[in-house]
């Protein structure tokens, strides 16, 4: 179960920084306004809050692991929202980054 809550605090704390981060790019390179980037502000510090609730009491570890979490999040939210189409090297960085997350975080560690 702790790995489950962990993978999923992932993905919420990737739509927060990720959504925040789109929301300021419509906001400004956009020209959506201040709606946009206010939301994207407070979605980027609602990221913030949501990495405490790991699991794992290391911050280093938690942000580090995330970073392969961001990088295929943000291709996947390109995909989705931005009609972003990822080449073969893309997914293949991904997926490599996404295997550093799961050696950072769950392989078995002496107690």
């Amino acid at each position: 179960m702790t790995v489950l809550r962990s993978i999923l605090l992932f993905a919420l704390a990737a739509v927060a920084e990720i959504g925040g981060a789109w929301l300021i790019w419509q906001g400004v390179r956009e020209h959506k306004g201040w709606a946009w980037i206010g939301a994207g502000i407070i979605a980027l510090g609602l990221y913030g809050f949501v990495a405490t609730l790991q699991p794992d009491a290391n911050f280093g570890r938690i942000l580090a692991a995330y970073g392969g979490v961001f990088v295929a999040g943000s291709l996947l939210w390109g995909m989705a929202l931005d009609g972003f189409k990822p080449d073969r090297w893309d997914i293949t960085g991904a997926a490599i980054c996404l295997i550093g997350v799961a050696i950072i975080m769950y392989a078995p560690r002496p107690a």
